[in-house]
Formats: structure tokens, C-alpha cells, sequence
């Protein structure tokens, strides 16, 4: 045989394979395995022993029920040694000392003095109870011998037979015979059934307090669903929320650390505690822990609120029961009761609930507002809510600047003497003069009331809505002057900051709805300038600093912190118009949301009770008038008329322009914007017709063009 070697593992081609009888062809052996380690497959066996859910099922079961036992006799053990020796007053001591509380840690340990006293007579006293207890055995079993003596002697007298005087003797000890034999009977099945009683009655202690782990609880245990807030829970919670100065102050007080708990109150679907922190734990820690404060509860994040009332070291917790959040408020008043009315001056608006379940009423008296959040969250349904409401006051007027324009704010046709609607520079102009003709009215109330303080004005509400478009207008005025911005030359910017100075004395009020705040779109002077300030949702909590301010913020306000697209409706509420707990500086409400078709029913109800207000749709407007030359027009041949005769003419003769919004202020500034100005002639104003003919000659000559909007 040759001694050519062929490797096998190529596979040649068949092609050019030959036939080669000197060669002998060994197959490869078959590959083996990797022999599995021996605990490896222990481990895979036990796996496939312990993994089907009947087994675990029953694993929980029998380690939950051997636990209660164990569990049981552990708490009877530590309360018997509580109710023999002074544990219990050394635990409130230690807890009020960590506590900080050296007031009540001085009365628990007068408190514990005084049991150890009581405690030292009564041993002193077992000192002298054996002699005494003798001495009254031997008189008892005396007194006993002899009065059953006397009865055996009434009876041989009475039955005249000697005999009967040891009757009662003998029946007493019959009877101690009789109990003697029970005792006999009983004692041994007694021996043998007695421990098992004792551990079920350990076993019923146990499974009371749920003593085993929570892994081999039932399901529902497990799962914490529906989970009663107790002390010693929150206890728990608290200690494990990874604070060390907390932790330790925990331990030390033993099961005690109750004691930093206030009485756990119900308060709407949830409960509220108040918690004492212990001396070196700040409430910011425990504030900036929301989320694992939450888990160790049992609860989402957004069931649990956490703010800071008056008291020092302090934290209030609201703990919402599970999904309680997830479930609708019910219907506004304002859509189920038809006879609700509103009073600007002494009334609240219905908004909604806060979390107690309590009605959130807000009154809007003399107060600027401002509601911010992210898109879709229902922030326009929460400011129309509220107009909504006062628009059933008579006495209240309304301008209206719709600045999204898709008809969340037609219902106030009838019942707004302005109401703009679209989101175009346009109509962000013409929102921009009407809150620059609120700052002409605004100063024409205050003149006005210099002169006679007694004055009194109906409340005009001011209300722009998407305000962040007007901030973000690019459009530059021919005057030079910018539509949008946050600068003094910014002409929406400063009539709104003209409005927030002086218009709540004389209620020209600023209402505006705002989108995503940033300091570009929501100026801090503006922000700051609202009474009233809510934030649905919003991103970061720059952004709730923004909407609500840093005292609001700091307290424990927290719109970043809700769910986008589930919490809608939901406000977080900064305002002295609203019942807020004491020491809070914030409220959360859950908004009655009122749908469109409801919403003009109460729209319809609130024209009713007007005489008929004519809404001038600004937006409609299609032409645009020289006004200065109107004036000419309307003067005609005349040589001079009243200022207010001429405002006349030119409601009749431009109804649609020349409406509420002209003034004598507004056609003051008109001329002197020219070079001229009104006259007065025997105490009365009065427009010159060469005035104004000189005004056209010298606007002409300039070469510029006056248009009224």
C-alpha cells in the first residue's frame, strides 16, 4: 500500500475524481458533544422542576402559610415584651428625640418613670404576698369548714337526723372528685391538641398582619392593587427611599417611626398625611424622590403629590387611590343646572374638582389670568369654561382674539363686541389693536374717575387666545414699531404690560391662553403680571417655573410632572381666587371639560339675558377706509363740528369700521398724528373742517397714507 496521505475534509470534485484502487477512504468519526458539567444539568432539572406556575403556586403557598406562623409568634412575642417592660416608651423617646420633638420626647420619659414606679411597687408587693395569700387561704378554708358545719347542722335539726351535719361536707368533696376526674379525661387529648390550637392562633396573627414576604403573598397582595394607605406603610416607603439621614433616623425609632406621621386624613379619591421629617433631612430630598416615593406606595407617579404646607420639616403627601385619576369628574354645573347665574364681583366659576373631590370655584374679580400648557391638552376649553361663566354676569363685556380661528370661540357671536378669529400676521395685527383700544379705553376710565371717584365701569374682559403668536409676530408697524417681541417698542407686548398696570382698578381685565411657554413666546413681565396663573402639562420644570413661578414651583407644584394626553383638563392652579390649603402655594384642579354643543346652549342662555350685543367680526372686514379723509367727508361743508357729532357720522356712514373702538381719544390722535388736534370753542371739542384739510395737504405731501382698522 502507497503511503500517500489524503485529507479527507476537502471535498474534491466529482468531475476529476479517478478511480484509485491503492487508496483506502476513512470516514470522519461523528462529532461528539461537550460533555454538560454535572451542575449544569442540576441546575437545568431543578429549572424544569420549579418553573411551571402550579409549582411556584405552591411553593408561595406553603412558604406563606409556614411564615405566618413564624411571623405570628414574633409580633405576640414582641407584644407580650411590650406590655411586661418599658420597650415601648424607650421607642416614642428615641422617635421624638430623632424627630427633633424634645417636648414630646420629655413626656414619654415621664411617661416611662412613671410605669417603671408602678412597676417597682408591684414587685415590692409580691414580696409580702405569699403570708398574705396563706393567711387568707387558712381563713377562707375556716370560714368555708364552718359555714358548710352550720348548714349541716340547720339540716339535722331540720330533718332530726344527726347524720346530715357532714352532708355538705361530703357533697364538697364529691364535687371537687367529680372535677378532679373531668381534669383526668380532658388533660390528655387536651396535651396533645393544645399546641395546634397555639399555632393557629399564631397563624390567624400572622396572616392578619400579612407576615411573610411579599414575593409569596396572593396575587393581589403582590400586586398592591387597591392597598390601604396605613402608617406603617408610608413608614416603609419613606425608609427605603434612598435618603440616608432618613434611613438611619428611621432605624433608630424603631417600629415608632410612625411618629412622624400625622393623623392619615381621607381626603377625595385618595388620602393625605402630613409627615414630620427628622432633624438633617431637607423636604427638597423627599420632593425630588416623587417617582420611587410612588413605587414603594403601590401607586403611579402621577397618583402621588407631594407639596409643603406652613409647618417647618414638613411634607404633605395626597395619595390617590389606585386609578382613582383615571376616572371623569362628571358634567359642569354650567351645562346641568340651567338656572345658574353668574356675579362678576362676588361670584366663583365652577372649574372643577381638586383632588379632595371638593368643587374648585375661582373668582376672577379684578384679576388677570393666564393659562399655559402644551397643544391638545384642553387649555381652551379651560379658559372658555370660565368665560363661559361670567359671560351669564349681563354687566360683563367681552373682546375676543381667537388667534387658532377654528371656531372654539364662535359661540360668543352675540355676545362679544369683538371677536377676532384666524392665526395669519393679519389677524394678529388687528388683536394687537384691539388690546392697544383697551389701553384708550383703560385711560379714558381712569380720567374718568379722577373726576368723579364714585365712577363705576362694566368689566371688560380682554381675551386673546394662542397669545404666543402675537409675542412671536413678525410683522414691523409703519411706524417702525414691531407687532411681536418683548422690547419697549413692542406694540402688543406693551399694551398688554399698559393693562396689567392699571386695568384691574378701573376692570379692564387681561385674559390670555398660551402654548409651550418659553421666555420668546410668554415674556417674564407678562407672566408675571397675571393674578391668576395655571399650567396644564408641560415639558420641563423650567417651563412650570415659567407658567406658575418659583414660589408656586418650590412649594410643590409640579405640571411637568403630570401625563401628556391622559391628564387633560388638569391645571395646576397659582392664585389667591381659589381655596388653597393653608401653607400651599398651589392647587391642582381637574377641569369640568364642556364639549362644543353644550357649550353654545350656555352661550345661548348667556344672549338671552342681554338686550342684543352686536359682535363686530373683525376678521370679516374687506375694506380698508382712509379715515382721515372720512373725516372731511363727514364734516362736509360745515366750518367746525362737535368731536362727538362727528363720530356719529362716521358710525353711519362705515358701520363696520367705525364702531365701538373710536373714541375721541382715538380721533385725537388721528389729527395729531398730522399736525393737528381738536379745538375747544365755548367749553366744547370741536374739529375744524381747514384742520383737516390741512392734515390731508401735509399727509400728502409726506406721502403717507392713514388707514382706520
Amino acid at each position: 500500500m502507497s503511503g500517500t496521505v489524503v485529507h479527507l475534509h476537502k471535498t474534491p470534485d466529482p468531475s476529476q475524481e479517478t478511480a484509485r484502487p491503492d487508496l483506502t477512504v476513512v470516514p470522519d468519526p461523528p462529532a461528539t458533544p461537550p460533555a454538560v458539567p454535572l451542575w449544569v444539568r442540576s441546575g437545568r432539572a431543578v429549572r424544569a422542576v420549579v418553573t411551571p406556575e402550579n409549582t411556584r403556586t405552591a411553593t408561595r403557598l406553603a412558604v406563606r402559610h409556614g411564615l405566618y406562623v413564624v411571623g405570628g409568634a414574633r409580633i405576640v412575642a414582641k407584644r407580650t415584651w411590650d406590655g411586661r417592660t418599658a420597650a415601648r416608651y424607650e421607642r416614642m423617646l428615641r422617635a421624638a428625640e430623632a424627630a427633633g420633638n424634645y417636648e414630646v420626647a420629655a413626656e414619654w420619659e415621664e411617661r416611662g418613670q412613671r410605669y417603671r414606679e408602678a412597676r417597682h411597687r408591684r414587685r415590692m408587693d409580691l414580696l409580702h404576698s405569699p403570708l398574705a395569700a396563706a393567711k387568707g387561704a387558712a381563713v377562707g378554708t375556716g370560714a368555708g369548714i364552718g359555714g358548710l358545719v352550720l348548714l349541716g347542722v340547720a339540716l339535722a335539726v331540720a330533718t332530726k337526723d344527726p347524720a346530715e351535719v357532714v352532708t355538705p361536707l361530703m357533697a364538697v368533696v364529691e364535687f371537687i372528685s367529680l372535677m378532679v376526674t373531668i381534669v383526668r379525661v380532658v388533660w390528655g387529648p387536651l396535651i396533645s391538641v393544645g399546641p395546634f390550637l397555639a399555632l393557629l392562633a399564631l397563624w390567624a396573627v400572622g396572616s392578619k398582619e400579612q407576615a411573610a414576604p411579599r414575593w409569596a403573598l396572593p396575587a393581589h397582595a403582590r400586586s398592591g392593587e387597591g392597598e390601604p394607605i396605613t402608617p406603617s406603610i408610608v413608614v416603609k416607603a419613606l425608609r427605603d427611599l434612598g435618603v440616608p439621614a432618613l434611613r438611619n433616623a428611621i432605624k433608630e425609632m424603631g417600629d415608632a417611626g410612625a411618629a412622624m406621621l400625622g393623623p392619615i386624613r381621607i381626603a377625595g379619591c385618595g388620602v393625605e398625611v402630613d409627615v414630620t421629617l427628622p432633624s438633617g433631612v431637607s423636604t427638597v430630598e423627599v420632593q425630588g424622590r416623587r417617582r420611587k416615593l410612588a413605587e414603594n406606595l403601590t401607586r403611579h407617579e402621577h397618583e402621588v403629590f407631594i407639596t409643603i404646607p406652613e409647618a417647618a420639616r414638613t411634607v404633605r403627601l395626597w395619595i390617590a387611590d389606585s386609578g382613582a385619576l383615571d376616572e371623569p369628574i362628571g358634567p359642569s354645573p354650567l351645562v346641568t343646572d340651567e338656572t345658574l347665574t353668574a356675579n362678576y364681583k362676588t361670584g366663583r366659576a365652577p372649574w372643577g374638582q381638586d383632588l379632595r373631590g371638593d368643587a374648585a370655584a375661582l373668582s376672577l374679580y379684578q384679576r388677570h389670568l393666564l393659562v399655559t400648557g402644551l397643544s391638545n391638552q384642553g387649555k381652551t376649553a379651560a379658559l372658555r369654561a370660565l368665560a363661559l361663566w361670567l359671560a351669564l354676569d349681563r354687566s360683563v363685556q367681552f373682546w375676543i382674539a381667537d388667534l387658532k380661528g377654528i371656531g372654539d370661540w364662535a359661540m360668543f357671536d352675540g355676545i362679544a363686541q369683538v371677536l377676532i378669529e384666524g392665526p395669519s400676521d393679519d389677524h394678529v395685527i388687528q388683536a394687537t389693536d384691539m388690546v392697544e383700544d383697551a389701553v384708550e379705553e383703560m385711560n379714558r376710565r381712569i380720567e374718568e374717575r379722577r373726576r368723579d371717584p364714585a365712577a363705576v365701569f362694566p368689566p371688560l374682559i380682554v381675551l386673546v387666545d394662542e397669545a404666543q403668536l402675537a409675542f412671536m409676530c413678525p410683522v414691523v408697524g409703519k411706524d417702525k414699531r414691531p407687532y411681536g417681541g418683548a422690547k419697549a417698542t413692542s406694540r402688543y407686548f406693551m399694551a398688554v404690560r399698559k393693562i396689567h398696570n392699571q386695568g384691574r382698578a378701573v376692570d379692564v381685565l387681561m385674559w390670555q391662553g398660551t402654548q409651550d411657554p418659553t421666555d420668546q413666546n410668554l415674556p417674564k413681565l407678562v407672566r408675571e403680571g397675571a393674578h391668576t396663573r395655571a399650567s396644564l402639562v408641560v415639558g420641563t420644570e423650567s417651563q412650570s417655573r415659567m407658567a406658575l413661578g418659583d414660589k408656586a414651583v418650590n412649594g410643590g407644584a409640579a405640571p411637568h410632572l403630570l401625563r401628556q394626553g391622559l391628564d387633560k383638563g388638569t391645571l395646576v392652579v397659582a392664585s389667591d381666587g381659589i381655596a388653597i390649603p393653608a401653607g400651599q402655594a398651589s392647587i391642582t384642579v381637574r377641569t369640568h371639560f364642556i364639549d362644543d354643543e353644550p357649550a353654545a346652549e350656555i352661550a345661548a342662555r348667556a344672549k338671552a339675558l342681554r338686550d342684543g350685543v352686536t359682535t363686530l367680526r373683525v376678521i370679516d372686514q374687506v375694506e380698508e377706509r382712509d379715515a382721515l379723509a372720512d373725516v372731511a367727508t363727514v364734516i362736509g361743508d360745515a366750518p367746525r363740528l362737535r368731536t362727538n357729532e362727528v363720530l356719529k357720522r362716521l358710525h353711519s356712514l362705515a358701520p363696520q369700521v367705525y364702531g365701538d373702538q373710536w373714541t375721541n381719544d382715538r380721533l385725537k390722535s388721528l389729527l395729531e398724528e398730522h399736525g393737528e388736534e381738536p379745538k375747544k370753542s365755548h367749553g366744547v371739542m370741536v374739529i375744524h373742517r381747514d384742520h383737516v384739510l390741512r392734515a390731508l395737504a401735509n399727509r400728502d405731501t409726506d406721502g403717507s397714507a392713514s388707514a382706520a382698522e
